[in-house]
């Protein structure tokens, strides 16, 4: 059989940075070839960077990443690394679309390309293009239509790119058809909780569905609201896992492969879907045989607490780096969320870089304040108190507010404090805002939604207290202090902006509202059907009011990282002005 060194580069990249991400690809090139790789491959889009988003209709970033490739293929073959073929995901136009109504203008296409020997050696473009969820990519790219198959030390390797595995049909069956050795599918698949299941039974599927080994390589990161895992895979034809790259962390996975050898009749022409096949040998001969030595490796999974956590620590530390930000600013109440958020925040960035204000006002509790003291003592972030407490009464001395406007007006001097303090120092505001609050619009404008991130926009609070305790936990088991004060876990949520108000005031224990809210907004299940679940109707009648009234709040909101598979953001559109109503 003949033998190959795969090398899968499971790196970040940044949307619109063509230099650096060329950077990395060189700099991890190298590293591939120094592993004594035969083939190196990076991920869906990695030279532009992904989702560009609506930069993909603009005809100069699109020629901006062509030349990008042809300079990068130069630029290896110029620094010795032209003999090692490269697969790169990069933005690229269609030369035979027609203009159409209802086509993207230019017709771009989200391709990927092999490189090889100073060259652009074969490009090829996603023939699945996903609509759903974050992902309009009907409205970005055009499909291809090409079954791409590289010849290499006498294997014939199929190339595809994310979608063209997510659905049926396509280049899965086609690389059976083709009578591929090797399937390779270049990724940049976002981060979902419990995604990594749903993965790994997907690729062991199409593996067998082709009929040969294949390798999925995903991308890592974060890109706004979205974080990428990480998670690369490679499963042999009968469904067995040969390498799993670890969650998370950038790294190259580097492992030889005994792969059928390409057949001299291979097939030619047009196969399923209508898809042509487009081949380019670069070496018909097997390598002369050597001693295996690179099994790539099976990464431990984390735990499903550890895994989220660090998907919010990812999210966060990518949004700030990537914007050219070094520092963040929290409102530090003493209360879950924000104390949760500090400690996403110190991993996320340092300790050093995490600055924290205690904003008491005269509802404010002794055991609140020194809540939030203890937690900077335990992080070791910047700590200071500044009172609202004569902002409040100036205001209230002039226009006299009672009942909700008065609670809504500390928070709204709180969120103006925190934003004068950003501008006079150049920090950067979280929110803290959970996604049961912003989900029933419990929150105040311009007040607890001020912010240029929400860490935990798209937890729930259960989940938040949950997180809390794993993180604690996790600092126990290393021998370190936990972050949170158990008070904060442990006392009953409060915004404190009236004497002895809990949050169970205005809404349903935090384990039912959640409850309800996971059928609601997380799976779209209307009134009859949450009710049938087994919740009061009453007690669903007014939460879902609570939702659907709330639209405008959750539009002003700050993006925030995204970890379940409908975060209110892209995943979520509803129309604002909307008298449709579940309850009637």
């Amino acid at each position: 059989m003949p033998q190959l060194r795969l090398a899968l580069n499971q790196i970040d990249s940044t949307v619109g940075d063509l230099a650096g991400n060329a950077e990395a690809i060189v700099r991890w090139t190298r590293h591939s070839a120094e592993q004594g790789a035969h083939l190196a491959v990076f991920p869906e889009m990695v030279l532009t960077g992904y989702p560009v988003e609506d930069l993909a209709l603009r005809s100069s970033f699109v020629e901006a990443s062509r030349a990008a490739l042809r300079d990068l293929a130069a630029r290896l073959a110029d620094e010795g690394l032209g003999e090692l073929p490269v697969i790169v995901g990069y933005l690229d136009r269609s030369g035979t679309a027609q203009p159409k109504y209802g086509q993207p203008a230019g017709a771009p296409q989200n391709a990927a390309a092999v490189l090889h020997r100073g060259e652009v050696a074969l490009t090829f473009a996603k023939h699945h293009l996903p609509n759903y969820g974050v992902f309009d990519e009907f409205r970005y790219f055009v499909p291809g239509d090409t079954m791409p198959v590289v010849r290499l030390h006498g294997v014939d390797i199929a190339l595809a790119i994310c979608e063209d595995l997510w659905q049926d049909g396509g280049r899965v069956p086609a690389a059976r058809s083709a009578k591929a050795g090797l399937l390779i599918s270049v990724n940049a698949s976002p981060y979902e909780r419990d995604k990594d299941d749903t993965r790994l039974e997907l690729v062991r599927k199409r593996a067998q569905e082709a009929g040969c080994t294949t390798a999925y390589l995903a991308m890592i990161g974060g890109q706004d609201e979205l974080v990428f895992d990480g998670d690369s895979i490679v499963v042999a034809p009968d469904g067995e896992v040969v390498a799993r790259a670890p969650q998370f962390a950038e790294g190259c996975v580097v492992l030889d492969l005994d792969l059928p050898a390409a057949e001299p009749d291979a097939p030619v022409g047009v196969v399923d879907d209508g898809l042509r096949i487009d081949r380019l040998v670069l070496s018909g001969e097997p390598l002369p045989a050597y001693e295996p030595e690179l099994t790539g490796g099976y990464a431990e999974r984390l735990e499903d607490d550890e895994e989220v956590y660090s998907a919010l620590v990812v999210g966060l530390r990518a949004y700030v780096a990537k914007n050219g930000f070094r520092s963040v600013l929290i409102g530090l109440s003493g209360g879950i969320d924000s104390a949760l958020v500090a400690a996403i925040a110190c991993d996320a960035v340092g300790a050093e870089n995490v600055y924290g204000v205690s904003m008491p006002s005269k509802y404010s509790s002794e055991h609140s304040r020194g809540d939030a003291a203890e937690l900077a003592r335990r992080t070791g972030l910047h700590f200071r108190t500044v009172s609202i407490a004569p902002m409040f009464d100036a205001y209230m001395k002039d226009l006299g507010l009672t009942g909700l406007a008065e609670e809504n007006l500390q928070s709204r001097l709180r969120g103006t404090l925190l934003m004068a303090i950003s501008n006079q120092e150049g920090h950067i505001v979280l929110a803290p805002g959970n996604k049961s609050e912003l989900a029933v619009g419990y929150s105040t404008l311009y007040g607890d939604s001020v912010g240029a991130y929400g860490p935990i926009k798209d937890v729930y609070k259960t989940s938040v207290f949950q997180l809390a305790r794993w993180r604690n936990r996790a600092a126990e088991e290393r021998g370190r202090t936990p972050p949170i004060p158990e008070s904060s876990i442990t006392k009953p949520p409060s915004a404190e902006l009236r004497p002895g108000q809990v949050d169970t005031d205005s809404l349903p224990d935090y384990p039912v509202l959640d409850a309800i809210l996971d059928l609601y907004v997380d799976r779209d299940k209307g009134a009859d059907a949450i009710v049938a679940a087994g919740f009061d109707r009453d007690l669903v009648v007014k939460t879902l009011r609570m939702v659907d009234t709330a639209e405008y709040k959750r539009r002003q909101y700050p993006p925030g990282t995204k970890i379940s598979a409908k975060g209110f953001g892209k995943d979520r559109r509803l129309p604002i002005t909307n008298r449709w109503r579940e309850h009637g």
